[in-house]
């Protein structure tokens, strides 16, 4: 970003240098792009989702391409929250950008675990909670669908850490103000929406589905619309911040999740076409904001008008 400042975002006590962040799962863990793009014009970069143990993930295909987005079914395949720690953060801290780590589990004692160890390493800024798991100990019912569940989880970890936590909510439910306002009363810092939505697509020739675990989330520009009408309803619904993310390919699309609510936003699909997306967004973003007269980017937020 250029000299004026104008990106600068404070996010749950975090500077950072912009709003853009590299979305989870799909910027892998962060260093393996340090060849292609300049880390350090990123806001932030959220790394793949990390378990206690190794996973190695579903069986493929995993990916298909719809139209206007992206199918995947990568079952959270990562090398475990120690090997993260021990290969892929001390790369990381050889940059500014400010990194946040995805955590996830099948059962409230696995997100334990993985904050555990994530807590005695250096060069973390934040947690993200990826919420959209079945809890295998509540007969599969999803963190995300279930506020007292979800409550729960993120009131547990309250406790473990003073690093700052964002919960990551799924779309995949009736309404997103319950599940926001659970999660904020639960003692999260902030909430980030949306995860993937539960979709499928059918080989009509050999009549099976197109990803090897039958259905997958579907990302990318088709769920945009759908993803801003729920970052308004949280940000209505809430005090806390919000970190917007779905199909956000342009500086504008940046833009128009903040005016929606949201103080900082990931792009995830985009990087898929253009690894050097969320640097060249946040460009575009200070640019929009020099064409609007806008003298920083936060007076953008939460100014949608009906």
């Amino acid at each position: 970003m250029g000299p004026s400042g104008r990106l600068a975002t404070t996010l749950c006590g975090i500077q950072l240098k912009n709003p853009v962040l590299a979305a989870s799962g799909t910027f892998a863990y962060g260093i393996e792009f340090e060849r292609v793009v300049d880390l350090n014009l990123i806001g932030g970069i959220v790394v793949k989702g990390l378990s206690k143990d190794p996973i190695e993930g579903n069986r493929p295909p995993r990916l298909w391409e719809t139209a206007s987005g992206m199918m995947n079914s990568i079952g959270l395949q990562n090398v475990g929250v120690r090997e993260f720690v021990a290969s892929k953060l001390p790369g990381l801290r050889r940059y500014e950008t400010k990194v946040l780590a995805n955590v996830f589990g099948y059962a409230p004692e696995d997100y334990f675990e993985v904050v555990r160890v994530l807590d005695d390493a250096e060069g973390i800024a934040a947690y993200e909670l990826n919420v959209s798991c079945p809890n295998t100990k509540h007969g599969g019912i999803f963190f995300s669908s279930d506020p007292v569940l979800l409550g729960g989880l993120v009131q547990e970890i309250r406790k473990l850490t003073r690093r700052p936590l964002i919960v990551k909510l799924s779309p995949n439910v009736a309404k997103i103000d319950p599940v926001a306002k659970a999660a904020e009363e639960a003692g999260a810092d902030a909430i980030s929406l949306i995860n993937t939505m539960i979709s499928l697509a059918v080989d009509a020739r050999t009549r099976k589905p197109r990803i090897g675990a039958g259905f997958g989330g579907l990302s990318g520009p088709a769920v945009k619309p759908i993803a801003l009408r729920l970052v308004h309803e949280a940000w209505k619904a809430v005090k806390i911040p919000i970190v917007g993310l779905g199909g956000i390919a342009t500086g504008e699309d940046a833009a128009e999740f903040l005016i929606a609510g949201a103080t900082a936003v990931e792009v995830g699909t985009a990087t898929f076409w253009d690894p050097e997306a969320p640097a060249r967004i946040a460009g575009e973003l200070e640019r929009f904001c020099e064409e609007q007269s806008i003298g920083h980017v936060g007076e953008l937020t939460g100014t949608l008008q009906f």
